[in-house]
This record gives C-alpha cells, structure tokens and sequence, in this order.
C-alpha cells in the first residue's frame, strides 16, 4: 500500500517538475513576444495594434506549448490538468507582480492597469488561456510521434521504450 502511494506521489511531483517546465517555455515565449512588440510591432504598427498582435500571438504560444507538450507528461486526468492550469495562472501572476513591483518599482496601480483591456491590451485574455490551455490540450497519445521535446513523453510511451 505504501509502495503505490509512493509511486502515486512520485508520478504527480513529476507532472508538477514537468509542467513547470513547460511554464519555462512560456515566460521565455512571452518574454521575446515583448521584445518583438516593443522593437518591431511598436513602431511600426502603433500601441494598440502591437498589443492586440502581441496578445493574440502569445495566446498562440500558450496553446501550442500546452497542445504539444501536456500530452506527454503524463496528466490525463480533468484534476490534474486543471491543477497545471492552476499552477500556469499562479506561476505568471506571481512573476508578473515580483517583477514588476520588487525589479521594475512599479506602483500597484501601475501593475494592475495590464489587467483592463484597455488600448488593444489582451492580457486578461492570455490569463484565461493561460489557465485552460492544458485543460482543452488533447489527451496522451501525442508523445508517440517520437518527438522528445524538453525529454517529455507520456507514460504509454516510456512504457514500451522499456520494453
């Protein structure tokens, strides 16, 4: 009994480890889709059509990262991939007001100004994909293509490796 519940524990602190893993991927995403709206979109196209853009491009980002990589971590249950949605929204709004308020100084009512739409901003919008992303990703089976990206594969598919 204490062996499986042992098993059990391992198996979800992997799938913790592995889709914080993924949120790397898309803090880093997000990171150059900022740079690319302030460097390119910005003076070319004007505040808000960059920020509707870089919205909908990070929204993009989210959901690819989050339809190639959830599949194969080994989270096929509703709970466990909407415990990673809930792991995503935290992990970013904790970054977004560390940094912002303890990097960049940044009062709170500058902070929370991101999260009105307001000028073309989408951020609430990236939220909320942020948070069903791994819930709407499509269900195991995606790690067969042979595809180890970041060394992520589903359990079916380490299974037969070891085989």
């Amino acid at each position: 009994m204490l062996r499986g519940s042992l098993v059990a524990f391992r198996h979800g602190a992997m799938i913790v480890v592995k889709a914080f893993a993924i949120w790397l991927a898309i803090l880093a995403c997000a990171v150059a889709n900022g740079a690319l709206r302030e460097a390119v979109l910005v003076p070319r196209f004007g505040l808000h059509a960059s920020l509707v853009a870089s919205g909908l491009l990070l929204c993009a980002c989210i959901v690819a990262l989050a339809f190639t990589l959830v599949p194969r971590i080994g989270a096929s249950g509703v709970r466990a991939r909407a415990g990673i949605g809930v792991l995503w929204l935290a992990l970013t709004l904790a970054f977004e007001f560390g940094f912002g308020r303890f990097v960049e100084h940044r009062s709170w009512e500058s902070l929370l100004e991101a999260y009105r739409f307001k000028d073309g901003n989408l951020w609430p919008l990236v939220l909320v994909v942020t948070l069903l992303a791994p819930m709407l990703a499509p269900r195991g089976g995606a790690a067969r293509s042979g595809s180890r990206l970041f060394g992520l594969t589903d359990r079916r598919a380490q299974r037969s490796a070891r085989e």
